[in-house]
């Protein structure tokens, strides 16, 4: 029970750590992965923090959500157009990798051929979490993504039935080259039936039943059961589990509410946080330093062969196929060469490795261990900067130009609401703020202007800050409708039919967004400004109709939906029972002339309640 207690405990502490680093690194702008590990390693270093990262911990509790997680992402359309590059790269180029890696290894650590292709196999699946997150982050083309992260997910399942080989070969000593090309067949496509037939199957189920906890159930039923299944079958259950992430995020998707989906991918984003943050995190807490330390030349070698490898496969294979279907930019030939970092699925096989392996086993094992830290240490930190210095990622001017406009007006607005509330608070004159007051109007109402003219002169950008807008409004409506629930006012019915019609719209694409063109005389811009939707701020001043009175004994102006309120440190869900205080930042979607109305609720000596 004890045991239970302190394994408890210690899963605890660790997410919260996890938690913390999350924070961090949204200041330090590096890789969450990568601080994962760093963060492991200190804690190594600072205490004696004990947890025996096994094989069976890997591929079975950690391995097919991540892999679940990314395949169910995955748009098949997408795919399709670099699938010949993504298996080319899973297949040959992982099976090159081996014999490269391999080959290094005989002559730099003197290893014999079948312990170093064993090793070769181990290391030759690509696991680029950090690289992908990145990808996000930055906003890399659609296409690039997809290519990287399609090829991890098959040569995983390459590299797992390669390595299941060779391992075969090393111990037993025999090698017959025609049954194994067979059984490397046999693996492989009995691994992707499995999940072919498993995932339609969980796709036919939820197609019948409206319930987004079943289906969401359902679906992580499928990713650990279709990796268990093909386990069990001896067939690969990283192909299984890919396969069938496919299937579901592509056909299953389409037989699920907009609830459902939304609930789902919210789900799953979480799931693969939870198992991220707990594996790398772990990697770290497994390092033994001194260890590597002392290996360090056989380490050296194999990071030397794994970085060799993927220059020699990356470039002659893109070569190849930029001959016989769509080319690969030379740019990203560099992402995809610089990119292939080493994981979770790498220290899984390695920590496989059976005691009848040999004495080469616990080397093998701290070169793995010192392959993957290179790749998250090194290759992960300094993507970013290859990103920027081969311009994958470039920014719009006019949208660039748009945030320094929308910028200096937000700061403006703010600057006179500071100015007004230190002026009613008593900390300035009424004759400093008389004659501050309209400059700061007069200053507000000419950036005002610019912003809008500039978003008339840049349709695009003017069709994208109304599509955020529009999906701002259905998620605030989405919110008050909770709170709606909460309160009792609406039943669960109406709930769910009122929320289900929201989640149908934010599902739609607005890729198209159809913008109003001004054919009217210019006096009349002026009044249709006062309609065009922004997110702004409003404070709730002492003695206020706001201040003290729940949300609900509020007379609100019409259209006017408060997304939230700040208080202090704190985003709170503002619903019909939350009591409004003074010094409340009240964060609405509104329209100019609503957002006057509602200033005069928030300022002192305003009455109008309901």
């Amino acid at each position: 029970m004890q045991q239970f207690v302190n394994t408890e405990i210690l899963i605890i502490g660790l997410l919260l750590i996890a938690s913390l680093v999350a924070i961090a690194v949204r200041r330090l702008q590096i890789p969450y992965t990568v601080a994962l590990v760093v963060t492991g390693l200190l804690l190594t270093i600072q205490s004696r923090v004990k947890f025996e990262l096994t094989p069976e911990l890997i591929l079975t509790m950690f391995v097919p959500p991540l892999i679940f997680e990314a395949a169910f992402h995955l748009n098949f359309n997408d795919l399709r157009r670099s699938l010949p590059v993504i298996l080319v790269l899973a297949v040959p180029g992982v099976i090159l990798t081996m014999f490269i890696v391999g080959g290094a290894l005989v002559v730099g650590v003197h290893l014999s051929l079948s312990a170093a292709l064993v090793f070769g196999a181990l290391v030759s699946a690509t696991d680029p979490v950090a690289v992908v997150s990145l990808f996000r982050v930055l906003g890399v083309p659609k296409q690039l993504a997809v290519l990287v992260e399609g090829e991890s997910l098959f040569n995983d399942g390459t590299a797992q039935v390669l390595f299941t080989l060779t391992l075969a070969v090393a111990i037993t000593g025999k090698f017959n080259f025609l049954q194994g090309l067979g059984d490397f067949v046999q693996i492989s496509i009995g691994g992707v039936m499995v999940g072919l037939v498993l995932g339609w199957l969980i796709s036919w189920i939820i197609a019948r039943i409206d319930d987004y906890l079943i289906e969401t159930t359902l679906t992580t039923v499928l990713a650990y059961g279709a990796y268990l299944v093909a386990d069990q079958l001896h067939f690969s259950g990283v192909l299984a589990v890919v396969a069938a992430g496919l299937v579901i995020g592509n056909l299953g998707t389409k037989g699920m509410s907009p609830t459902t989906r939304i609930v789902l991918f919210n789900f799953w984003e979480y799931l693969a946080f939870l198992t991220n943050s707990l594996v790398f995190i772990l990697i770290g807490l497994q390092v033994n330093i001194p260890s590597l330390i002392n290996s360090w030349q056989p380490i050296l070698w194999a990071i030397v062969g794994v970085i060799v490898a993927r220059l020699l496969v990356v470039y002659p294979l893109s070569w190849i196929m930029n001959r016989l279907g769509e080319p690969i930019s030379l740019r990203w030939q560099h992402i995809l060469a610089w990119g292939g970092l080493r994981g979770a699925l790498s220290l899984a096989l390695a920590l496989s490795l059976p005691v009848t392996f040999g004495p080469d086993r616990s080397l093998l094992l701290e070169m793995a261990f010192g392959v993957v830290l290179f790749t998250l240490l090194v290759q992960a930190t300094t993507m970013h900067p290859l990103v920027h210095f081969l311009g994958i990622v470039t920014r719009n001017p006019a949208q660039i130009e748009y945030e320094m406009r929308q910028a200096e007006l937000t700061a403006s607005r703010a600057a006179e609401a500071h100015m007004e509330r230190r002026y009613r608070e008593g900390l300035i004159s009424a004759h400093a703020w008389e004659l501050l007051k309209p400059t700061l109007q007069e200053q507000n109402a000419e950036l005002a202007k610019a912003v809008r003219a500039f978003l008339k002169s840049e349709p695009l950008v003017e069709a994208e800050e109304l599509d955020l807008a529009q999906r701002e409004i259905l998620r605030a409506k989405r919110s008050t409708y909770n709170g709606l629930r909460r309160d009792g006012v609406i039943s669960e019915d109406a709930f769910s039919t009122l929320v289900a019609q929201v989640d149908a719209d934010l599902e739609q694409k607005r890729d198209n967004v159809e913008v109003p063109v001004q054919e009217g005389p210019p006096d009349q811009e002026a009044n249709d400004a006062d309609f065009k939707l922004e997110l702004k701020e409003l404070i709730v001043e002492a003695g206020s109709a706001c201040d003290g009175n729940r949300v609900k004994h509020i007379s609100w102006p019409e259209n006017f939906v408060i997304a939230g309120v700040r208080r202090g440190n704190q985003t709170l869900v503002a619903h019909g029972e939350t009591v409004l205080r003074a010094g409340d930042v009240l964060i609405a979607m509104v329209d100019e002339k609503t957002f006057r109305e509602a200033q005069g609720l928030c300022q002192s000596g305003s009455y109008p309640l309901k």
